[in-house]
């Protein structure tokens, strides 16, 4: 008997985001589509509120909401300015209404009523939430074609609204149930079968919560608390690799006592393996000689964390590529076997000079059991284009992993994640490398005080340091970070950087690809 095939309405996840990427471009013949960070940050902002229709194992349809307020969903605003530039990133949870930004459906299903169910799951969504009602841009097609024949927008809304004119997604709408507010004008720029505008669409929830009163005092609580370890590793001339398995496995085994989800270590902390031949190479003989141990530390990193249950951002080691090039790359290893890497985007002048390092061309957040974090080599933490683009994915912490050769070059690293943690609202954790290496040339001294920081806020560390260490001493540094707190924060807090954001007047967009 042949199998049945089924159609659900489910909540998206992160491994579905490459399938939806695909759905979209087929479905919008790859115009107007998203990258795979935008969809990352959607999904990471509001899980609950984005949802997939999967048929017979395929993603045939998706949809993508937010909650905000009601002077923002009711007021006049484009989808850039209430979306956060398509990542989701201005996701309210103490706002009114749910907020609809994409419903995207196969076009080789039509018939199938799927746009109708993702519909009705956005309405059960809203009554979930107790929310007020939903609010959406929708897309007047048919207006590019029939603009001649009306003055305005407005005029031919109006003439659809009073069904003498059909419009294949406003009568649509309206048929779902939805009331017709008036036009956003240049709602979408690009959308030329709609000249750029979109109706002001609203459905009010009859189960809507309004004797409810959201208490500033006691939020919801978010989703536990975060322990991070940072080691401040002492660069060591060593005999074997072994040896420094053997140091690194006791670093991993102490965190993993202290119960951690995270552990950072250094950029080119690796250096050391250098010293087990302890022979003068030049620059560039040294770093790719560096780069042969690749698919040893791999082995290593994962194997511990599998074997210690903890997730290892393992510092950074130059790896070359298969078209030659050679990048600074930090791997990071979860607890559940997956390596994931992050190659640094802005080399120094000196790794430039003396090595020949190029830059990597992504950012991207990645998925762990904590949540989507991020991981900035060195010196881009000192860009701050490149955590916003992180945190436009959902990210909510980033790890640092540097290596300064001087108290100069050490507090540019300092300062700058200190401004990240306070302009993101996230938390950072930066580790770095002490010690001396004689014959290793330009990574021969080294100065770090490595650290845990928080924003400034009344529920973070005073100071906006949870964590750190004595500069220049081989030791661990540990902290609790709580994300509930930063979600309150977001919503709540004294300053709001994140919400207040001005998406009317700028915004960082990523030139580059999305990351794999």
């Amino acid at each position: 008997m042949p199998r049945t095939k089924t159609l659900t309405i489910r909540r998206a996840e992160p491994t579905d985001i490459g399938a939806i990427h695909k759905l979209i471009e087929k479905a919008y013949r790859g115009e107007d589509g998203y990258s795979l960070d935008q969809l990352r940050g959607q999904v990471n902002h509001f899980p609950e509120g984005h949802l997939v229709a999967e048929f017979d194992g395929n993603i045939v349809g998706y949809c993508a909401t937010l909650i905000i307020s009601a002077k923002r969903a009711l007021g006049r605003h484009t989808w850039h300015q209430i979306t956060g530039g398509g990542y989701g990133s201005t996701h309210d949870p103490d706002g009114d209404y749910l907020y609809g930004y994409e419903v995207c459906t196969d076009p080789d299903l039509r018939g199938r009523r799927l746009g109708e169910r993702l519909y009705q799951a956005r309405r059960k969504l809203c009554v979930d939430f107790g929310l007020d009602g939903i609010v959406f841009g929708g897309r007047i097609p048919g207006y590019g074609r029939r603009q001649r024949q009306f003055e305005s927008p407005d005029a031919y809304c109006e003439a659809v609204h009073k069904q003498t004119v059909r419009d294949p997604v406003m009568t649509f709408q309206l048929r779902q149930g939805f009331e017709y507010l008036g036009v956003l004008h240049d709602y979408i720029p690009s959308d030329r079968d709609s000249r750029g505008h979109a109706t002001h669409m609203l459905w009010r929830n009859p189960a809507a919560r309004r004797d409810h009163t959201r208490a500033f005092s006691a939020p919801d609580r978010g989703p536990s608390t975060v322990r991070i370890a940072a080691v401040q590793y002492f660069q060591r001339q060593i005999p074997s690799f072994d040896e420094f398995a053997r140091v690194v496995r006791y670093f991993v085994d102490t965190v993993a006592d202290y119960k951690c989800d995270f552990v950072v270590f250094p950029e080119y902390f690796a250096f050391q393996l250098l010293s087990i031949e302890n022979e003068a190479m030049k620059p560039r003989e040294a770093i790719l000689k560096l780069a042969d141990y690749n698919e040893r530390l791999e082995a290593l990193f994962q194997d511990l964390a599998i074997r210690y249950n903890v997730n290892i951002i393992a510092g950074s080691h130059p790896q070359l590529e298969a078209d030659g090039r050679l990048l600074n790359v930090a791997h990071v290893f979860l607890r559940d076997g997956s390596v994931h890497e992050q190659p640094k985007i802005h080399p120094t002048p000196a790794e430039r000079y003396w090595w020949q390092i190029e830059g990597g061309d992504y950012v991207r957040a990645i998925e762990t059991d904590c949540g989507p974090i991020g991981v900035l080599v060195c010196y881009d933490a000192e860009f701050p284009e490149l955590t916003r683009h992180l945190v436009n994915q959902g990210v909510n912490i980033l790890f640092v992993p540097f290596s300064t050769e001087e108290r100069s070059g050490y507090l540019r690293v300092r300062y700058c994640a200190q401004a990240r943690a306070v302009e993101n609202q996230i938390y950072v954790a930066a580790a770095g490398n002490v010690g001396n290496l004689p014959r290793v040339h330009n990574m021969d001294i080294h100065y770090a005080q490595s650290c845990i920081l928080t924003p400034c806020d009344f529920p973070f560390a005073r100071d906006g340091v949870a964590a750190d260490t004595t500069p220049n001493v081989e030791m661990i540094a540990f902290a609790d970070v709580d994300l509930s707190a930063l979600a309150t924060a977001r919503v709540h807090g004294t300053v709001r950087n994140l919400k207040d954001r001005r998406h009317d007047l700028y915004s960082v967009v990523w030139r580059g690809p999305s990351a794999p």
